[in-house]
């Protein structure tokens, strides 16, 4: 979709009235996320992205925001925050926008190399100092965040995969805490590890994004996910090269099926 939705007309704050002017909008559809996703455009300027969502206390754009200045902190690569802005009803963020294509897109670069690009991110980000980390996705604090999801309305039974739909969230629920898993391997995940959240840039990677739910956490939360979207965009054959390329680890099956039951709930 191109052009400024009708809706923002009035309610863009002044800062990024100012900012926009003269920019394209178009909406990006790709993601889950419950934030509404436009890229920014413009004759000889730099795009840009905005996202917005509506002031909510289990939203994810203030985390992001934090989580984006903190791995710039680290050196890693990912967008950077413009502009934060808060109103009555909304939360706004300006970032910049990475170069090249998301790894589910990028139809430039052969599948197996989008696999090895995806298994070099998560082994750069999982080799951070944790006690670095001051953002705290360990089961103790994730639990919680789900069941305050289920309990507000945000889980989406219908969006559940395949193999759960039918099965109520509060069945789920009960679920993740009777097969919780006994031990956490602790690493700073990036949370959500699909493709479409990792940049590549000519064949090399370019970033991360969409990282509001970055944290500590088993290192299965990202493996999981990253699986999971491996098979789903190249077919199963893929995962043994993601998991030696990743190296040094072998998932354990119970934790894999584990995470991704979470997943539900995000």
């Amino acid at each position: 979709m191109a052009g400024k939705p009708q809706a923002f007309e009035l309610s863009l704050p002044s800062r990024l009235r100012d900012l926009l002017a003269g920019y394209e909008w178009r909406q990006d559809a790709l993601g889950c996320s419950s934030a509404q996703v436009f890229r920014m455009e413009a004759v000889g300027r730099a795009p840009m992205y905005l996202k917005t969502e509506l002031i909510d206390p289990l939203g994810e754009l203030p985390r992001e925001v934090a989580r984006l200045r903190w791995l710039a902190e680290q050196k890693l690569a990912c967008p950077q925050v413009i502009v934060h802005e808060r109103d009555e009803e909304r939360e706004w963020l300006l970032m910049s926008a990475l170069p090249g294509s998301d790894l589910a897109s990028d139809e430039l670069t052969s599948p197996i190399e989008r696999v090895h690009l995806l298994a070099y991110a998560l082994r750069r980000l999982h080799a951070l100092d944790i006690a670095n980390c001051p953002f705290d996705h360990r089961l103790d604090h994730k639990l919680v965040e789900a069941k305050a999801h289920l309990l507000a309305g945000h889980v989406d039974e219908d969006d559940f995969d395949e193999e759960r739909l039918g099965q109520s969230a509060q069945d789920l629920f009960r679920e993740l805490e009777e097969r919780r898993p006994g031990t956490e391997d602790f690493v700073v995940t990036h949370g959500d590890a699909c493709l479409p959240n990792f940049m590549a840039d000519g064949g090399k990677f370019s970033g991360y994004i969409d990282c509001g739910r970055l944290g500590i956490a088993d290192r299965h939360q990202d493996i999981a996910l990253a699986c999971r979207s491996i098979q789903e965009d190249f077919g199963k054959d893929l995962l043994t090269e993601f998991l030696k390329v990743y190296g040094d680890f072998e998932p354990q099956a119970e934790k894999m099926a584990y995470y991704q039951l979470l997943d539900e709930f995000f």
